[in-house]
């Protein structure tokens, strides 16, 4: 079986998100330009590797010790936190990874965060994002507004779950 970990993030994993960014479907789920300029990219992921933020955090997905995604906890407060993965290599998507690393960090926002509760938000044409939440425990919440995914509008549907 795989090894699916969570760590943090380093600027030697930049060549990986580098090819993430050359990845269109990737980048259309993620709303990522595709194709970034080299340099522009390197800028913005050396921001989130030295990130010291209070209310977020992003840890590198590992799959056998390689970097093939991130996940984030958003808004943490002392109770709840907003969580997000994404998978930069677009072959691996529908094989459950997403599922085992967002696992993974409810566990770990949790155990080592004391965070009580979870926040989640897919846009409604995202079938796998919303699948996996689901699958998590997570409950649809609320719909908002309007917004463009993958050539598709729809609304936002927003998710919580509770870890007590």
């Amino acid at each position: 079986m795989q090894t699916i970990e969570l760590r943090p993030i380093k600027l030697t994993d930049f060549d990986e998100v580098l090819r993430w960014s050359r990845d269109e479907a990737f980048c259309s789920a993620n709303e990522w330009p595709a194709y970034r300029d080299r340099d522009e990219l390197l800028k913005w992921w050396e921001t989130c590797v030295t990130n010291e933020s209070e209310d977020f955090m992003r840890l590198g997905i590992t799959l056998d010790d390689r970097l093939i995604g991130y996940a984030d906890l958003a808004c943490i407060t002392e109770r709840s936190a907003e969580i997000g993965i994404a998978i930069g290599d677009s072959t691996l998507w529908g094989q459950g990874i997403g599922f085992r690393a967002a696992k993974r960090l409810m566990d770990h926002a949790s155990v080592t965060l004391g965070v009580e509760m979870l926040n989640a938000e897919t846009h409604e044409h995202n079938v796998r994002s919303r699948k996996m939440f689901e699958r998590l425990g997570f409950e649809e919440v609320g719909r908002q507004g309007a917004e463009e995914w993958a050539g598709k509008r729809g609304s936002m549907i927003e998710y919580r779950v509770n870890l007590q």
